[in-house]
């Protein structure tokens, strides 16, 4: 049997990649990083540069991962206790429930913790829509960055 060809399973890694950024707790840029350092050990044509710069795009991705829903709990107004007990919740619940379920958590903690912070309800709701927002902004750019990931490898391999 023949050994795989490195652009195959690198782009497979790749689209894997991209899919998984949707998923929470699933690190797509580590998974795309992933398929860059495949080809560049198994084929050996991957410039440094070029490898160096996939890298840490890949990096900054799953740090954009770790600190999204973070950081639009706090833009919105949350608390850090607030913050943290969301994201526990919303892995929790990402457990029982699924990504909708962690998404519902983590807007439904942040509303009833401010909620009972401040004793007031439009605050709530936006600290929460804030929240909610900010999670599903932050998926849509690991998806892109992603994306940005395949073409960019596609166009230095096939350039």
């Amino acid at each position: 049997m023949l050994p795989p060809d490195p652009i195959v399973v690198t782009v497979a890694l790749l689209l894997l990649g991209v899919v998984a950024s949707v998923v929470p707790l699933v690190p797509g840029g580590a998974v795309s990083t992933l398929g860059i350092v495949y080809y560049w050990l198994a084929a050996g044509d991957l410039a440094t540069v070029a490898l160096l710069g996939f890298v840490a795009l890949g990096v900054f991705i799953v740090a954009f991962d770790l600190v999204g829903g973070a950081i639009s709990a706090q833009v919105g107004g949350a608390s850090t206790k607030t913050t943290f007990v969301a994201a526990v919740a919303g892995i929790g619940l990402l457990f029982v429930l699924g990504p909708l379920g962690a998404l519902l958590g983590v807007v439904g903690v942040v509303f009833s913790l401010e909620y009972l912070r401040h004793r007031d309800v439009r605050r709530g709701l936006r600290t929460a829509a804030v929240t909610a927002v900010g999670m599903l902004a932050s998926t849509a750019m690991q998806v892109l960055l992603t994306v940005s990931m395949l073409a960019g490898f596609l166009l230095v391999v096939w350039l």
